[in-house]
């Protein structure tokens, strides 16, 4: 079991910077680390084996998230009481919630995610703003998608907003990093998967994929930018180029939507004689 170290005060305290540091790209690279902020992701990181490394946390928050901390301790995670100022220092968010934990990369190869032969999978790419991939994750972790693959051309997976934006969700199921589109696109078509482009424009229309019962077989949604869609080179790798059928006035929809729409169609169309959990909104 982990000791109760004293209560860091000083936001110039080593493991206060060294933590800090960890909201930079290129320091967490360097480190293979990342922030994960709040009390889901926590909880979620602490339930990983060996993926928790340390957490600092607000007297107020430790005895709040009594549980959190108690496993944190369990597992033998360095557990740092510390000032709100110096939760402030390493928290990226305006109102931080009190609990700051540093966990270990846990991307997984993606020959592995291959090898699993996953049924549904979610590509981004070109995926640029951090808030999206990781709705994006979420939103597949939701449909039952067994991974999701980011481009080389993407977001950098563990970036504080990405991390909350996936409300936990990035330590449930196996995401492939730094991947080149046209090596995803190939492996998953080597591994008995067909490939279809989420695009405004597409040429075929989801409620027709649906109604022609063409998507109950193994299936990855490619996601391209937020601005300018997927570049004609992308969308001529993939099998067919789908589009949401826009039945109101809205001009489109934006990618976390679109990419949750289409991420549904293939869970029902492949759990057609199964059933499914409900959904909590939140």
């Amino acid at each position: 079991m982990s000791p109760v170290t004293p209560e860091l005060i000083s936001p110039r305290s080593p493991r206060v910077s060294a933590a800090r540091r960890l909201a930079r790209r290129n320091f967490r690279g360097k480190e293979r680390l990342f922030l994960a902020e709040g009390p889901q992701a926590v909880r979620e990181a602490g339930e990983q084996a060996d993926t928790l490394v340390e957490l600092f946390a607000t007297v107020e928050a430790a005895e709040r998230y009594a549980d959190i901390v108690g496993r944190a301790r369990d597992i033998g995670v360095r557990v740092h009481l510390a000032s709100e100022q110096v939760i402030a220092e390493i928290s990226t968010t305006v109102t931080p919630q009190g609990l700051v934990g540093i966990c270990r990369f846990l991307d997984t190869p993606f020959e592995e995610i291959l090898a699993a032969r996953p049924k549904l999978v979610a590509v981004l790419a070109h995926v640029r703003d951090p808030g999206n991939a990781g709705t994006v994750l979420r939103c597949a972790d939701a449909a039952g998608a067994e991974a999701v693959v980011l481009t080389d051309a993407s977001v950098d997976l563990y970036n504080p907003k990405a991390v909350r934006a996936s409300v936990g969700s990035l330590f449930h199921l196996p995401v492939a990093v730094g991947v080149p589109v046209e090596r995803a696109v190939a492996g998953l078509k080597d591994a008995g998967v067909r490939i279809l482009a989420a695009d405004g424009a597409g040429t075929d229309d989801l409620d027709d994929e649906l109604d022609n019962g063409t998507m109950g077989g193994p299936t990855a949604w490619v996601f391209g930018n937020e601005a300018w869609g997927l570049p004609e080179e992308t969308r001529a790798l993939a099998d067919a180029v789908v589009r949401v059928p826009i039945h109101g006035k809205a001009e489109s929809l934006n990618l976390a939507t679109a990419a949750a729409v289409c991420l549904y169609a293939s869970a029902r169309a492949q759990r057609a004689s199964g059933g499914c959990r409900s959904v909590t909104v939140s």
